[in-house]
Formats: C-alpha cells, structure tokens, sequence
C-alpha cells in the first residue's frame, strides 16, 4: 500500500463515524509492514522503537531474533499470540523492551509491539462515536474486555438495556460496539453495546408506534413485575399489563399469574404516541363473565361457592370463575353478633349464600348467609306483643340502659328512664348484675330495624299520678334522711317516694348548715307542703311541725342515727346504774 493511497483510506474512514470493522485483515496486513521509515544509523536505536528482525533460534523459553544491532536480542515464546508465525528464518516485528540488561543481552517484545501497532490502527482508522465489531474476551473488575483489534474496555454499565444476572453468557461472543472514548495519554479505549441497543430500541419503537392500532392482539414478553401489573416488551416498546386487566378474577399480585421471561398474548387497549405509552389488556381475549351477570343471578337466588378470602368486614365467596360475591359480617347470623367472619366461615369451604344485590358496574355481588335460615325476628311481634309481661335475662350494663335477651337471637333494651317510677337511678348496675333474671313489660317493637324495648318501672302503677290523694298539703309524714346537699336534705317516704326538705325548711333558727339539723340515716316528722306530681317533686318542711307543736327543741321531730360511740356511752351509764343499786342493797 502506497503512502498516498493508505492516507485516502484513513481520510475516507475516519469521515465515516459509522465505520463498521469487518476482520482484522488490515491490522495484520499492517503488522507485516516494513516500517515507513528505515534505521539507518541502528546504533543510536531507543527502547519504544519498533523494529523488524529474523528469527535465528527457537528454544524452548525464548525465540532469538537479529534486528541488525551488535547483538541479537531475545523474546519470550509465550508473547506469540499466532505459533505460526514463529519460524526460523521468518521476519516478525519487535519493540526494543531494553538495549541492554545486566548481561549485555538486548530484550524485545513482541506483544509490546502488537500492542503498539493496535493502537495505531485504532487512532487511523477509529474516532468517539464509531461503529465496531468485537469479541468478548474476559471478565474484569467494574465489566468486560472485548477484543476490537485492540482490547478495548466494556463498563458493565454498557453491556446491555435490560438486567443482567450473569456476565459468563457475554463471553465468547461477537457484537457490535460504540466507541464511547479513546484516551490517548493511556492509550485505553472504552465501548458500549447498550448505546447501539437503545438506539436501535428507540427506532424499532418510533416504527411500531406508527402501525401499532387499538385492539391488535400482539406478543410480548414479560420484562418486569410490579405490585400494580406488569411490562412487557412488544419488540421495541414497553407495554403496561395492569393488574385490573390480567384477569377476570381478583388477584393479590401479577408473580400468581406470570413470571419474568414469559411469552404472552395480549391486546392492545390504548396508546398514547406523545408519550409512548401503551396499555395492554390479557383478560380482555376472553369473555367477560360479568356481561349478564344480572340474569344469571337474580336478587334472591340461592347460590353455592367456596370461600376465597377472609377480610374483617366479611369473606369472598367464588361462584364461578372471575365471579366472586361478598357475604357481610352483618349477613352472617340473625342470633350473633358477628365481628370477624371465621366465627362463622373459614377459607377454603363451600357454603350456600343468597343473592341480596348486584352492582355489574362495578363488579360486586352482595350476599348473605343467614337469609338462608329462618328469622326469629319474622315472629317477633306475634310472639311478644306490647303490654305482655316477660321474664328476661340481662346480658349487658350500659349508661344508658340494660341490654336482655328474650330468646336466642332477639334482645331488647331496658331503658334507665324505665327502671324505676321513684328512684333516681344513675347506672343500671346499681339495681341489676349481669346474668340477672328480671321481668319486664314489652313496651315497643321494631321489627324492621330489630329493636324491642322494655320497662320494669310499668309493671306498678305509677305512684305519682295518685300521690296528692295518698299525700295531701298539709299532712304531715315520716321518714328517713337519704342524702344531704347544700340546698337540703332529701327523704324517703313510705313506698319509697323521696321528698325534699329545703334548708330554708330545716329551723325557724338560723343554723349554719343542714348537718346541724339532720343526718343522713335521721328519722325526721315534717310537713308537706307543695306538691308536683309532673315534674315528681314533693316538699317538706320540719319547721312547720316545729311550729304547730311549739316543742322546746326537736328530738321528737328528728331523732338522729345512733352512733357506735353513743351506743358504748349508754351501755357504761347502764352498768354505772347496776352497780349503784348493788351498793345500796348491800
């Protein structure tokens, strides 16, 4: 090759950046060169310089070589890539490694010298950005080697476009490559594949893009698996796979229907060029089971299914492939009541429900179990008419009130307010314990919303309504103190109907408190003096009595609760006396 005509070569290829390396045909034909410029004086020769020698000896280590110095010099055996080179009297190229060692011995490389002829081949006929072929050779630290005439280094970064699990499939094989940088000072190359894969993805994309339509039923294969669906590659586009369209029936996560790697057939739903995104459909290739779901299973069908899944509001029940009903905890028993389904229902058995609802929009099936047993509410009112008397067991206290049970699966209220005509009471647990025995009078019954209420107060007669005959103005009472306050002190009277004395009724004396005139527990004579049969209030008054008696003091208006202490006082007094009257009679 003439020095004009390899000039025009190297200007052609390095106008094209897309150069695409064939062989290494020119890269040995220039290692089998003379060099353009001759030695002349060898004697002035510097260790880099490439030279061309023959081969004199072949030993066992070593291949001696005359490249016209004053001696010959020797190359390691093991530095011939090619054996068939190694010839006697054949002429190779060698870099002078050392004019001299410590034993006058002149030491060449020949791999140095493939080396450097690499390196100039790549600096003719390659620039940032070409276009070669080259073979995988090993691994290394942070990549791969790959032999582009020279070894070239591949960042692991720019294998490839997808997830790589093992780098041992790369080696060993041929690809394509872009050169990303050339460091001169280094003399180091670095390529990437996955440039040429992505550019070559983004025009297979821009193709299908342009053809791809709405409804076209494609093969893609599953590249990755997310809790929201899965992506596949459609040949040059990724596609989304949406959970909500894999199938029919519910799913927790795609991974229980496919796996990375899978083929699938799929549909085309919808496509967004701007964007380039498209949405595929994998149940849509089938009918859809909910088309006439309605004239399938009417309201008030009986069904047969298994139970798929356990939430704390209720189970699913699968009546058919792609068609799952929800039975309600509060469908599940008319007797309990039900807070988590596996007090009724476990996972895997089959059971017979009602239809109760259908919602096709969207996708629901709504039904119950207990519609398929009798409702003891259904003879509710018969069996429990309002005024009956009944005897029921109290189940639970509440502030407001005491919940019984009448029989299995029906309960009613005794409201606090329907307790008692004449006591104040403040909590249910005053009067009553769980598991009591009580009767009560049927007051109310809601069958529809399934309340029955019910009172114990009723089965008297209201005392209230004739108290102004059986307690007149004027006549006077007694009773005892039950509870004092600031403002007076409150009494029960016979039958159990409370009265207040006001302070201001206690004394015609000015007294400072009420504990000066009464205690709780005092047995105290007064006067009614007002009565208020609808709001239930009846006052009194100790001081009228006082009055009409005209007493020096009222220990026989109110007669105060014995004390322990007292009690102990009468018993000395007593026994003072006795022995006073022994004495005597002695």
């Amino acid at each position: 090759m003439s020095k004009h005509s390899k000039k025009s070569a190297e200007s052609n290829i390095l106008d094209d950046t897309n150069f695409r390396q064939q062989d290494r045909d020119l890269f040995l034909a220039l290692m089998g060169q003379k060099n353009d410029v001759e030695v002349e004086d060898k004697s002035t020769v510097t260790p880099g310089t490439l030279l061309r020698g023959r081969i004199v000896e072949i030993t066992k280590d070593h291949v001696v070589v005359d490249v016209g110095l004053k001696s010959e010099g020797l190359v390691p055996i093991e530095e011939f890539s090619d054996p068939s080179i190694v010839e006697l009297d054949g002429e190779i190229e060698v870099y002078l490694d050392q004019a001299e060692d410590e034993h006058g011995q002149i030491v060449l490389s020949r791999e140095k010298a493939e080396r450097q002829r690499q390196w100039e081949f790549i600096l003719d006929h390659c620039v940032e950005g070409s276009i070669v072929k080259g073979k995988v050779l090993r691994k290394v630290k942070g990549g791969l080697m790959v032999d582009i005439g020279m070894e070239a280094f591949l960042p692991g970064s720019q294998i490839d476009n997808k997830r790589i699990k093992n780098l041992d499939e790369y080696i060993g094989h041929t690809y394509e490559f872009k050169i990303l940088k050339i460091n001169a000072e280094r003399k180091n190359v670095v390529v990437s594949r996955r440039e040429l894969l992505e550019a070559e993805r983004m025009t297979k994309k821009a193709e299908l893009l342009e053809t791809i339509e709405v409804g076209e039923v494609r093969v893609g294969v599953v590249k990755n698996i997310t809790d929201f669906g899965v992506f596949l590659d459609l040949d040059g586009i990724d596609g989304l796979l949406h959970i909500t369209d894999m199938t029919w029936k519910r799913i927790k996560h795609p991974s229980e229907m496919v796996q990375v790697g899978d083929e699938l057939e799929v549909v085309i739903l919808s496509i967004d060029k701007e964007k380039g995104r498209v949405a595929l459909g994998l149940k849509q290739k089938e009918a859809n089971p909910w088309e006439h779901i309605e004239e399938k299973y009417p309201p008030g069908t009986r069904v047969r299914g298994k139970i798929v899944n356990l939430l704390p509001y209720g189970a699913f029940i699968e009546l058919e492939p792609g068609i799952e009903g929800l039975i309600h905890v509060s469908e599940m028993s008319w007797v309990k009541n039900i807070t988590d389904p596996s007090e009724v229902v476990q996972k895997g058995i089959e059971v017979e429900a009602i239809v109760l609802s259908i919602q096709k929009d969207e996708g629901k099936i709504s039904l119950g179990i207990k519609q398929t047993e009798h409702n003891p509410w259904d003879q509710v009112s018969d069996k429990y008419p309002i005024g009956n008397n009944v005897k029921v067991e109290i189940k639970s206290l509440t502030n407001y009130g005491a919940f019984v049970e009448l029989e299995p699966g029906v309960e009613g209220l005794i409201h606090i307010s329907d307790i008692s005509w004449i006591k104040k009471v403040s909590h249910p647990s005053e009067l009553f314990n769980k598991g009591d025995i009580v009767e009560a009078c049927v007051l109310s019954v809601d069958t529809e919303n399934k309340k029955i209420t019910l009172g114990i107060k009723q089965l008297a007669d209201n005392p209230w309504h004739s108290i102004e005959k059986k307690l007149p103005i004027g006549s006077v009472v007694r009773g005892v103190v039950t509870k004092i306050t600031a403002f007076g002190a409150f009494v029960e009277l016979e039958g159990g109907i409370e009265g207040l004395i006001h302070v201001t009724e206690l004394s015609d004396q000015a007294f400072g408190k009420v504990e000066d005139v009464v205690e709780k527990g005092s047995q105290v004579t007064a006067k009614v003096i007002k009565i208020d049969p609808e709001h239930k209030k009846i006052s009194l008054s100790i001081k009228e009595v006082a009055l009409q008696k005209n007493p020096s003091h009222y220990d026989d208006i109110v007669v105060k609760p014995k004390k322990k202490g007292d009690k102990k006082k009468k018993e000395e007094e007593e026994d003072e006396v006795e022995v006073e009257e022994e004495e005597s009679l002695s």
